[in-house]
């Protein structure tokens, strides 16, 4: 299984375009993050999680040639608002892209993107096939995907864990039936927005505790902020076996 890390960043206290913030200003590629959503390809299926504002881009950029599905984690506009960019995979691939997503997602989905469910349908519309998820375990393809039940401040969210890979992101609480379908993962992917405290996100002190917590081979963090400093300076504060995941980054498994 290969991982591509499509976007490690987040809308949440994106400065304006003309910032000259020491992360924005940066000549690093590590510290230029567009919205977080990862590539997966298994032995028989390419799909993302999540299809956030910069999916197009990041769709180019990482020269993604298929696609069979888009797994969503919630129905925040920075994780769903590249939907109607699957239409080049429609019409190049001839074939449908399966969604998964829970009812919450969908109803999102179906106000966001109305035209695609509408009774009147016209040339060159997204071609989607809805699948309900929730807590039970899936299979797309070959491959088992298992949903993790976590908080995103007051609203249910899901991560996933595929095989010995779980990436969650936006979470600020986790239960502990959760931590135990967890436990195990080798390589862990896990929110950490920014070092101030943050009402819905893992800040990166958390994220750190979380990730001593799972006790994975190789824990990657996710949805960061420009708050959180740049990639050298914040990568000198981390324990060995814990970085930071950034555009482009790819993981074989």
């Amino acid at each position: 299984m290969k991982i591509t890390f499509l976007g490690t960043g987040t809308s949440q206290g994106v400065p304006v375009i003309t910032c000259r913030c020491e992360v924005c200003s940066s000549s690093d590629f590590r510290d230029k993050r567009l919205r977080t959503s990862v590539l997966v390809q298994t032995t028989d299926k390419t799909f993302t999680i999540d299809s956030g504002p910069d999916f197009r881009y990041q769709m180019l950029r990482a020269g993604v040639q298929d696609l069979d599905a888009i797994i969503y984690t919630h129905e925040h506009k920075d994780h769903i608002a590249g939907l109607d960019d699957i239409r080049p995979f429609n019409y190049l691939l001839n074939k449908t892209i399966d969604i998964y997503a829970t009812t919450a997602v969908q109803g999102a989905l179906r106000r966001e993107f109305s035209y695609i469910f509408a009774d009147v349908r016209y040339h060159g519309l997204p071609q989607i096939s809805l699948h309900t998820i929730s807590s039970e375990a899936f299979d797309i393809g070959n491959t088992t995907i298992i949903p993790l039940d976590v908080m995103h401040f007051k609203l249910p969210i899901l991560g996933f864990r595929i095989n010995d890979f779980t990436y969650i992101t936006d979470a600020k609480t986790i239960s502990n039936e959760t931590i135990a379908k967890i436990k195990g993962t080798k390589i862990l992917v896990i929110n950490a927005l920014q070092l101030e405290h943050h009402i819905s996100h893992f800040t990166f002190e958390e994220a750190i505790a979380f990730a001593k917590l799972i006790d994975a081979e190789k824990t990657y963090f996710t949805h960061i902020s420009h708050n959180l400093g740049k990639h050298e300076d914040v990568e000198t504060l981390l324990p060995p076996n814990i970085r930071l995941a950034y555009d482009g980054l790819i993981l074989e498994l």
